[in-house]
Parts: C-alpha cells; sequence; structure tokens
C-alpha cells in the first residue's frame, strides 16, 4: 500500500473512517480535509450491486447538476448547416463534419465532450475505435445524439455530467468544486444520486446500493448515506 502524505494523514484525522456519515456532513468533511492547494474537485463513487456483465444490468445516463461543476468542458460538436450555426451559437468550442473526422483521425483530440445531429452518425461511426476507448462517443442514452444541438450543448456549458458503471460497477462523477458552499454540494450530490436511483435495472436483484463514498481530488474517502431523508 502506498505510503501517503503528512496532509493525507492530517485529512484522516478530521473523520471516523468506520462512520456513514449524512451528506451535509460528509461534504462539510471533505471540504476540511481537502489537503490540497488548488481547488479540488469533489468527487462520488457509487457502488452499485450490478453485474455489468450482462447487458440488461448497465447503467449509464447523464444529468445537469443545478449548480454545475466548477469547470466548463470543451465541447466538439458534429453537425452541418443550421444546425452548426446553432452549436456554435449555444457556445460549441469546435464544429464541424468531415473536416473535424479527419483532423481527429490525424491525432488531434483537444476536446472533452461530443454532441452530433442523428444524421451524422455514420461520418461519425468512422471514429469509432479513437473516441469510443475515451468515453467519447456521442450516445443518444446521454442526450448527445440530437437535433436539438443549441439546448444540449448549452446543458454540457451549464453543468451537465454523464455517469456510467464501469467494469466493477462502480460510477464515479464530479458534483463540484470544494470552493463551493456545502448547500450548493448537497443539493448538486442529491441530484445525482436520484437518477442513478431511478436508472436501477429491473432485472437487478438485491442491494442496489451497496456503498457511497466522496472525496476531494487529494483527500481520502468518506462514507456517506446515499439516500435522502425522509420528509
Amino acid at each position: 500500500m502506498p505510503k501517503r502524505g503528512k496532509k493525507y494523514q492530517t485529512a484522516l484525522e478530521k473523520f471516523n473512517r468506520n462512520t456513514i456519515y449524512e451528506p451535509p456532513e460528509a461534504l462539510r468533511l471533505v471540504r476540511e480535509a481537502a489537503p490540497a492547494k488548488f481547488d479540488e474537485t469533489v468527487e462520488v463513487a457509487i457502488r452499485l450491486g450490478i453485474d455489468v456483465r450482462h447487458a440488461d444490468q448497465q447503467v449509464r445516463g447523464a444529468v445537469v447538476l443545478p449548480n454545475g461543476t466548477g469547470k466548463s468542458r470543451k465541447v466538439l460538436v458534429f453537425a452541418k448547416g443550421d444546425k452548426a450555426q446553432e452549436a456554435a451559437d449555444a457556445g460549441a468550442d469546435h464544429v464541424g463534419a468531415d473536416d473535424m473526422v479527419e483532423k481527429i483521425q490525424g491525432g488531434w483530440m483537444d476536446f472533452e465532450v461530443t454532441v452530433a445531429t442523428p444524421d451524422m452518425m455514420s461520418t461519425v461511426g468512422k471514429l469509432g475505435k479513437l473516441l469510443g476507448p475515451r468515453g467519447l462517443m456521442p450516445n443518444p442514452k446521454t442526450g448527445t445524439v440530437t437535433f436539438d444541438i443549441g439546448r444540449a450543448v448549452k446543458e454540457i456549458k451549464a453543468g451537465k455530467i454523464e455517469y456510467r458503471a464501469d467494469k466493477t460497477g462502480i460510477i464515479h462523477a464530479p458534483i463540484g468544486k470544494v470552493s463551493f458552499t456545502q448547500e450548493s454540494l448537497v443539493e448538486n450530490f442529491y441530484t445525482l444520486m436520484d437518477v442513478v436511483v431511478r436508472a436501477k435495472p429491473a432485472v437487478s436483484k438485491g442491494q442496489y446500493l451497496k456503498s457511497v463514498t466522496i472525496s476531494s481530488t487529494m483527500g481520502p474517502g468518506i462514507g456517506v448515506s446515499g439516500q435522502r431523508p425522509a420528509v
């Protein structure tokens, strides 16, 4: 096990690793325990009771966090004509068609999210081996294949994130920065948890939410309850 630095060890002293905290308290501790000098990202790891080997137990989607993520992501849009102009007007960083395909095939990858109109998917499909492994292929399930291109770009810029269970059944997702207020982080956290809970596969049996952990980029993980408190 790698040896941790003094700041990390000091952060561990601020909470009990065997305790499952309510979200407001956990997020307060995450902000206090963040050891780095830069504005760390607050991340959530959700371990699900699913078998990702089965196609009908995949958990994947997208959600717009009400308070954003604290980071504006670079958006590439594949579109032509009026839709290309709509994308540019909405704030897309790069817009194109075949020219962008050639650019990416040449090694250019200066973007973080791709969006495409449905009629462009046959063209974008040429990039499957390049974009697929990086999780950058447009997908209807995450709202990145759509003719409502302006809305898609604006939502991504406003804080829309994609979530997907990895091969171990864990979802990793950002919910903001340590500089956010505790209230903003709590609201983002519950927004993410609500959509993940609703995304439970119908065939999934037993306990769905196995564990939920919150941490900052450089800080230790803190166990947290993923359920909203009863009203």
